[in-house]
């Protein structure tokens, strides 16, 4: 079994760079080579590959704190009793005295000493009321465990736990692994092992009674989360093939997030207690305390950094790849000529780095369709953008049309010619905006592909018109009578939309007014004749003849 885990933790958890060493001159230092020179025919040129931090200890780096913060035992100073024996209660817990004090922070100090150090929490004075504390451990970075989840008690393991995951920065939690002496009475859950698990349910959540059982505080004292036998779980047969693990590592999002974490909170439901009932008069028995807790995992950066450095208390990538952020998680401002992405296992032993490349790149890399060679980087997006679309394109490629344009069926994406204006009729259309076909949105009563015809029953006037005419407003004029709101039928001497244009045939030899022999005078205007008298008046005056009489 140990020879099992070394093949797959180490050649994958411990990084894919690690494999390179057997590639690659040891002369390099560090196995996590993210980039090295290499002769081509174009000359010296950089290699890059994907790389990552190597494990540690993350303990060193977190930050814990207690809830309820006043739940350490000291303030004021008591005395317990051993959960063995009710009447050896001479252990004390003094805050004002280092010797006596019991912080949180000696769950993480160097084990070894002579005592043992650890925290402890008071004892449980106010049972029956529950015994609640809850321990998280924050990083305010993303971590990839690498290893099992180890907490060592020093007083009896609690009857009732949760392990507790963020992947936001403690905003929201998932349960990790439930712990009981009973699992169904307190959780309502079967009692399950990490060995009943398979391939197909590592990652489910489970309750466990085997780190509850009995009170034994001098040897079983240690909880574990079992990290290395679910991974071993989701190597299963394929333990030969190592490209298809490191495959399934860049595809199974699920996977890579149940091992990657930012928070881990520890709920301590109820201690531990030796006995089925709880001793009322001996309430200093029962507490928690913690000697030891072991976190091992590694920076996670996306295979973007081979180290991750410590300062002024935050952890953060060194970023390759013209990456940057805290995880390497997006493109520096210069060279988002494509969008960020996480470097990849595959091809092993180098990976792929997905290096980030620079802004102004060629219209081909920029994938504009030869309509700009300029790209910009949209961080909240995630995505890269076309900027300064030509040829009367848009969009995050230049493959749409601007507004008043249409695509050119017969053209590829690449033409110039791509994008043909509307030219939609402004009189008669709603706006210079057409469909895919070219065919613009036409106004009532419009038709026409440009809208620049009229439908029956409209007339064109500036646009197509409806009523044109009025019989109770009398708008057709010199005589001329309205048919069906739509245009005046005008008598044999007069034409135009309202009749008020003099019909002057040619073989008549011109128009002129009846009595003075000459030309007509001008009409009225069509809003001077809305009554009969205005009417008969211009009819007697003006009229068309033929020329001599």
């Amino acid at each position: 079994m140990h020879f099992y885990f070394a093949l797959v933790l180490q050649a994958i958890w411990t990084g894919v760079c690690q494999a390179a060493i057997q590639h690659y001159p040891a002369a390099w230092g560090h196995y996590d080579v993210c980039k090295s020179q290499v002769y081509s025919d174009e000359g010296l040129t950089w290699d890059y590959m994907a790389c990552q931090p190597e494990a540690a200890d993350m303990t060193q780096y977190l930050k814990v704190s207690l809830d309820p913060p006043d739940i350490t035992c000291g303030d004021p100073p008591e005395t317990y009793c051993a959960l063995e024996n009710p009447y050896m209660c001479n252990n004390e817990c003094d805050a004002t005295t280092d010797e006596l004090a019991h912080p949180p922070k000696l769950m993480f100090d160097i084990e070894g000493r002579n005592p043992t150090t650890f925290w402890q929490s008071t004892s449980w004075k106010k049972y029956p009321k529950a015994l609640l504390v809850n321990i998280t451990l924050s990083w305010n970075k993303t971590i990839e465990l690498t290893d099992d989840i180890l907490l060592t008690f020093e007083s009896g393991r609690p009857e009732q736990m949760v392990l507790e995951k963020s992947l936001d920065y403690g905003r929201t939690w998932q349960p990790y692994q439930f712990y009981a002496t009973d699992c169904l009475d307190a959780f309502t859950m079967d009692p399950k092992t990490v060995q009943d698990l398979t391939q197909h349910t590592l990652l489910d959540i489970i309750c466990t009674e085997e780190y509850s059982r009995g009170y034994v505080w001098k040897n079983d004292k240690t909880v574990r989360f079992e990290i290395k036998d679910r991974f071993a779980l989701f190597a299963g047969p394929r333990l030969h093939n190592m490209a298809s693990l490191y495959g399934q590592l860049d595809t199974t999002k699920n996977l890579r997030d149940f091992f990657t974490i930012t928070d881990l909170r520890i709920r301590l439901l109820r201690p531990a207690t030796g006995a089925t009932m709880v001793d009322e008069n001996n309430l200093s028995r029962y507490f928690y305390a913690i000697s030891d807790i072991k976190v091992q995992g590694r920076c996670k950066c996306n295979l973007h950094a081979n180290s991750c450095v410590y300062d002024k208390e935050k952890l953060s990538c060194e970023c390759e790849h013209n990456t940057t952020g805290p995880d390497c998680g997006r493109c520096k401002r210069s060279y988002q000529g494509r969008a960020w992405s996480a470097g990849s296992y595959l091809p092993i032993p180098k990976g792929t780095a997905n290096i980030c490349i620079p802004n102004n790149i060629g219209p081909v890399n920029c994938e504009c369709f030869g309509h700009s060679n300029r790209c910009s980087y949209i961080e909240v997006l995630n995505t890269v953008i076309c900027v300064s679309c030509k040829h009367n394109t848009r969009g995050q490629h230049c493959q749409l049309c601007k507004l008043g344009f249409y695509r050119n069926a017969s053209a590829e994406l690449d033409d110039e010619n791509v994008c043909i204006e509307c030219n939609c009729n402004p009189s008669g259309s709603v706006s210079d905006r057409c469909n895919g076909t070219g065919f613009c949105i036409c106004k009532e009563g419009t038709t026409g592909p440009k809208c620049q015809e009229c439908l029956p029953g409209y007339l064109w006037d500036d646009g197509c018109k409806s009523r044109v005419c009025d019989n109770e407003l009398l708008r057709c004029q010199n005589g001329g009578v309205c048919v069906n709101n739509g245009r005046c039928n005008c008598p044999s001497a007069y034409t135009g939309l309202l009749c008020e244009k003099p019909r002057c045939e040619s073989e008549l030899g011109g128009c002129r007014g009846p009595d003075s022999g000459q030309a007509p005078a001008p009409l009225p205007s069509p809003s001077a004749l809305l009554t009969l008298p205005l009417l008969l008046l211009v009819l007697t005056e003006a009229s068309c003849w033929p020329a001599g009489l």
